[in-house]
């Protein structure tokens, strides 16, 4: 049991290591990541970049080419964030940051804008390839990057800001003419006016971008209060925009010899003959955006709380109790950057709750089928975001909610078989054996049954060695049953 308990401690303190290492930063991993069409960036590459800056030595120019396709979350920062970092190590002359995008978390598409901000190299925001879009979270990372370009047959806007993390909506009632001027003394007012805090800082910030890089500041905040959208052509007329490329080839011939200030500083980029390296991904990033998929989290959190019930049942299995602390550890660190609603995920640990006692207080079913209800009632509203990115699969929902009442159902057969099934502990247990004769005796004497010796009751003569059937107990002695033949010995 001590060895148990200090490797449980031990698998606990490396898991909340892992965590550690996942929410510190890396430019020196993120550099590593680096893979370019010559295959050039590795830890030597990153040496000789830092000396050579050091030294005042210059080594070839490069373009580094960052993708950021689906939902903005926690790893798309972090990806762009250390790799802003470990550019200007790399002697980067300009960052490329691919854009396609139908939006993403507020709190993660602001770090990526104050890297951007921050940046002292030039950042180029590319929206591409054809038929990508910068929605949402993508339009404000196009306005606050130095260079904003787009693909043909590409859009970007609706950047409407929706409220997460827990607000529950009333409906508004619609109000006749005469209705207008009365006092609304309802909570609703509240809800509209935070609903207009938000869409105004969202608006706000917008601008303050659009005026820092000198573009259409108007549709800028009609993206925001209107959620208006505009194609890669008509974003080039109304200034939304610097221009449009096919694609980062073209893009970096096209901005050669555009004037840029960045820092106070005037800088003239030149990118005609750049060499371009796209950087992936490290490990690091692609394990955070795994476990920050909505869909991940949620079965994480399943084998968390399933793992640590089962050893809180069956103490000493270590396994159960070890893998869900960690698969908890890590699912709470992906709901805390994620927009979750935390009465669903109460509903969801009622649910599991309830599903659980079911198995230990046999109610025929009623527990069971109220943490069932409970379980899918939270599971459709943990997600408390609109953006379809972010929700959780209904799929897996069913196949979840599928499983539990399969459990159930098992559970329920089981114990409907068990109380059929006779008693084979106690004094009934005793009734089917036979007992060993450890000395002749005529009334009474000693027997050998189940590891013990009994004090026996015969109304035959019986020898050492005989092997009887029980008849009855009473109190602390067995009578046997030595009408039948029962002359023979163990062997």
């Amino acid at each position: 049991m001590f060895r148990r308990r200090h490797l449980v401690i031990v698998l606990l303190a490396i898991a909340i290591g892992l965590l550690l290492l996942m929410v510190s930063t890396s430019a020196f991993n993120s550099y590593l990541s680096v893979t370019g069409n010559t295959q050039s960036a590795n830890l030597d590459g990153f040496a000789s970049a830092s000396e050579g800056k050091s030294a005042g030595l210059e080594t070839e120019p490069v373009a580094w080419l960052l993708r950021i396709d689906g939902a903005i979350g926690p790893a798309t920062s972090d990806y762009v964030v250390d790799n802003l970092a470990a550019a200007r190590l790399a002697n980067a002359r300009i960052l490329v940051l691919s854009i396609d995008t139908p939006g993403g978390l507020d709190s993660s598409m602001r770090d990526i804008i104050r890297a951007i901000l921050d940046s002292p190299i030039p950042v180029a925001s590319f929206v591409s390839p054809q038929g990508a879009r910068a929605a949402s979270a993508g339009t404000y990372i196009l306005y606050a990057s130095h260079i904003a370009a787009m693909a043909p047959a590409t859009n970007l806007g609706a950047a409407t800001p929706v409220q997460i993390g827990g607000g529950i909506g009333i409906p508004k009632p619609d109000k006749s003419a005469d209705q207008h001027d009365e006092p609304d003394n309802s909570a609703e007012p509240v809800v509209s006016a935070m609903e207009k805090k938000s869409v105004n800082d969202a608006a706000a910030y917008i601008r303050s971008l659009a005026k820092l890089r000198g573009r259409n500041m108007e549709w800028a905040e009609q993206a925001v209060r209107e959620a208006s959208s505009l194609p890669a052509h008509e974003a080039l007329e109304m200034n939304v925009i610097d221009l449009m490329a096919d694609d980062v080839a073209d893009l970096l011939q096209k901005i050669d010899g555009r004037q840029l200030l960045i820092q106070g500083q005037k800088i003239v980029l030149e990118t005609a003959l750049i060499r371009v390296e796209e950087v992936q991904p490290d490990w690091r990033n692609r394990f955070l955006s795994v476990i920050t998929d909505p869909n991940v989290a949620y079965i994480l959190m399943l084998i968390g709380v399933y793992g640590l019930f089962l050893e809180f049942y069956n103490p000493g299995g270590i396994v159960p109790g070890v893998a869900g602390a960690i698969s908890l550890l890590i699912a709470l660190y992906a709901f805390q950057v994620l927009p979750v609603n935390y009465a669903g995920l109460a509903l969801i640990g009622l649910g599991i709750l309830l599903m659980v006692m079911e198995g230990f207080i046999p109610s025929t079913g009623i527990l069971g089928i109220g943490g069932v209800i409970s379980f899918v009632v939270g599971s459709v509203i943990l997600m408390d975001t609109e953006s379809e990115a972010f929700q959780i699969a209904v799929p897996l929902i069913i196949a979840v909610a599928a499983f539990s009442v399969l459990m159930l159902v098992m559970m329920f057969g089981m114990l409907v078989r068990s109380r059929r099934v006779a008693l084979v502990s106690g004094d009934s247990a005793m009734l089917s054996e036979k007992a060993e004769v450890m000395e002749d005796f005529v009334e009474q004497g000693q027997v050998w049954v189940h590891g013990e010796l009994w004090q026996a009751v015969t109304d035959q003569p019986v020898k050492k060695g005989q092997m009887i059937p029980i008849k009855a107990i009473k109190g602390l002695k067995v009578i046997l049953n030595n009408t039948e033949n029962t002359t023979g010995e163990r062997s």
